[in-house]
């Protein structure tokens, strides 16, 4: 085999699934896609429209909707095309581009996860402290630097991307360009490229979490000591709901970034598998579990078809 290195101007996505799973997988981006559209525009729309929502909590839906809509557009329907042409030739600025956005959403969900725990554990924890310590200024503030920071911590991965060097073969066997997929086909050994993967997952990642997990922690301590049992069984189902979307979203997408980093070889099916999910499911979970549960959205949708419901029954009688 050749180690002569070849100049990249694109890259060919080749996304590894097996032929009989093909056209089962089309089918379930297709149907999760149409779901996270709907359910996250529904969001946006409801929050946007009724200024009572227009509360610190609220914010934060609003824009973990905004977060999963870019992160669905950017990845399903890039990944169909390229399972149903089989591989997709992609220029390679364009390809470090869509690397670059899916960093930036992951990260940016990552820590707006941990915004939302937060804000429960001062509601619950702290009741008194809560209207002055969590207002809308805060919520911006902390979206906007959490933004301004993403940028600068991840612009490194873009220069890294233009350095490395393709020997062998320009085609990542994956579903999107993606920066971890990226190092392996390409021949460089410098550590420091997945020395940046690993302290990237450590940061934004493995931190969070944890300070997730010790927010609903404390939730459920708090909850005990709740004297009603519908108290406690609410506060319960709320926790255990949002560490279901939570886990689905980290867990995965840690794995596929530490075990590369740590130098652990996965199968390319089990890399694609593990990032899909960590990606594709949270968008549409998460309408689900933090809008449609909460009883304030839940009576504006409905107020809002049953006006439709109502008007469609005037103009047929």
């Amino acid at each position: 085999m050749s180690n002569t290195t070849i100049t990249v101007t694109e890259l060919v996505l080749h996304c590894v699934i097996n032929a009989d799973q093909k056209s089962a997988t089309i089918s379930i981006l297709t149907l999760i896609y149409l779901l996270s559209l709907f359910g996250n525009l529904l969001v946006i729309t409801i929050i946007v429209m009724n200024s009572q929502l227009h509360a610190p909590m609220y914010l934060y839906i609003g824009t973990l909707a905004v977060i999963d809509l870019a992160n669905s557009s950017v990845l399903i329907p890039k990944m169909l095309s390229v399972l149903l042409l089989g591989s997709s030739v992609v220029p390679f600025g364009a390809c470090v581009l869509q690397m670059f956005v899916v960093f930036h959403v992951e990260e940016m969900e990552s820590l707006l996860l941990l915004f939302m725990a937060v804000d429960r554990y001062i509601a619950v924890i702290y009741p008194l402290r809560y209207p002055s310590v969590i207002t809308n200024k805060t919520v911006w503030t902390g979206i906007i630097v959490v933004n301004i920071f993403g940028i600068i911590f991840k612009s490194p991965c873009i220069f890294f991307a233009t350095e490395l060097s393709f020997c062998h073969s320009n085609v990542l066997p994956y579903c999107f360009c993606d920066y971890a997929t990226m190092i392996h086909v390409a021949c460089n050994e410098d550590p420091k490229y997945l020395m940046f993967l690993a302290a990237g997952c450590i940061t934004t990642g493995i931190l969070p979490m944890v300070l997730i997990l010790f927010s609903y922690c404390r939730i459920a301590l708090a909850a005990l000591k709740i004297s009603s049992v519908e108290g406690k069984k609410k506060v319960f189902s709320t926790c255990l709901t949002h560490l279901l979307v939570v886990g689905l979203f980290y867990i995965p997408l840690m794995l596929s970034y530490i075990l590369p980093g740590a130098g652990v070889q996965l199968s390319t099916e089990s890399y694609n598998a593990m990032v899909i999910v960590g990606n594709v499911l949270p968008p549409m979970m998460n309408p689900l579990i933090y809008s449609f549960r909460n009883k304030e959205i839940k009576s504006n949708i409905q107020r809002i078809f049953t006006k439709k419901h109502d008007a469609l029954s005037e103009k047929q009688s």
